[in-house]
């Protein structure tokens, strides 16, 4: 009688425990994802580009977002300015060296929730083969099934400064700022 007591309470203790969420994985959607940057160029102006092809992934847990995750990789030779030749020469070893370091990868270490919409990233951001902290504020857009795509969607706002020559990207510095502001729109789907 002893033991089936104890299996009773064994039994109830588990059913009525709370039940832990656990993340929630989400796949970028390369379709609504924008990853563009900001430098300065000489003080006259300041140039807008991005690189079009990036893919990543979303661990999300709204209820617990310390526990959430993200991780992203970007074509290096994907860099777009909007003008053919400083494309070729941001792909060449002065800037970027495509061919030596084809990826720049980013991969979350510690997110912390700021306020009711919004939080930090930070993560191990690798580019030119280094890998250094970045740290970006982050907005959580919305969470819900997107009418477009009938699909269960989570959508995200980022922006960060990181300096290039911490990376051992030199060239033109400090003419061409070395503080470069950082931009990405995410969508990820369930």
């Amino acid at each position: 009688m002893k033991k089936f007591v104890s299996a009773a309470v064994l039994f109830a203790a588990l059913t009525s425990a709370p039940a832990f969420a656990a993340p929630v994985a989400y796949k970028v959607d390369p379709g609504h994802l924008s990853v563009a940057f900001i430098v300065n160029h000489l003080g006259f102006s300041n140039l807008i580009g991005r690189f079009n092809t990036a893919s990543g992934d979303v661990s999300f847990d709204k209820d617990a977002v310390d526990k959430s995750s993200v991780s992203m990789t970007i074509d290096a030779a994907s860099v777009d300015t909007n003008h053919a030749k400083r494309d070729e020469h941001l792909r060449s070893p002065d800037f970027f060296n495509v061919k030596e370091f084809p990826k720049l990868t980013f991969k979350s270490t510690k997110i912390v929730k700021t306020g009711e919409k919004t939080g930090t990233l930070t993560g191990d951001f690798t580019m030119l083969g280094v890998t250094k902290p970045v740290t970006l504020t982050v907005t959580f857009n919305k969470e819900g099934v997107s009418p477009a795509t009938k699909l269960e969607t989570v959508g995200f706002s980022a922006r960060g400064t990181l300096k290039r020559t911490d990376f051992g990207m030199k060239y033109g510095a400090p003419y061409i700022s070395d503080d470069i502001e950082l931009l990405v729109e995410a969508e990820a789907t369930k």
